[in-house]
């Protein structure tokens, strides 16, 4: 079963430069093993495409049941430098949430708890 992300976290994002910094953080503990399987470094840059025209790092954080990432080229040069719409990378939160991911028939049905 494929499900939006925003079914299983939330999530926070920022920028650094020209680079952006999404948190994806579980909705309950037992999300997590499925973003750490399903929400990958090579997912994620996949999922934005050519916005993204870095490297993508993956960060676990278990004891906080998240993932952090940088999207690293994302911002036209940052904040001062940037033409975009969004320069400081804080709709790239909800653009990842966006994302679809595969659950197993077990897995959906924590979603129904």
């Amino acid at each position: 079963m494929k499900v939006e992300l925003t079914r299983l976290a939330h999530a926070r994002s920022g920028d650094k430069g020209d680079t952006a910094n999404v948190g994806v953080i579980a909705l309950r503990e037992e999300f997590y093993p499925v973003l750490v399987r399903e929400v990958t470094a090579e997912k994620v840059k996949e999922h934005f495409g050519p916005i993204v025209k870095g490297d993508i790092e993956r960060f676990e954080l278990p004891n906080l049941g998240a993932l952090n990432f940088l999207l690293h080229g994302s911002l036209g040069g940052g904040g001062t430098l940037s033409l975009m719409t969004d320069a400081q990378g804080k709709t790239f939160s909800t653009a990842l949430l966006r994302m679809n991911v595969d659950l197993s028939d077990e897995e959906a049905g924590l979603l129904e708890n």
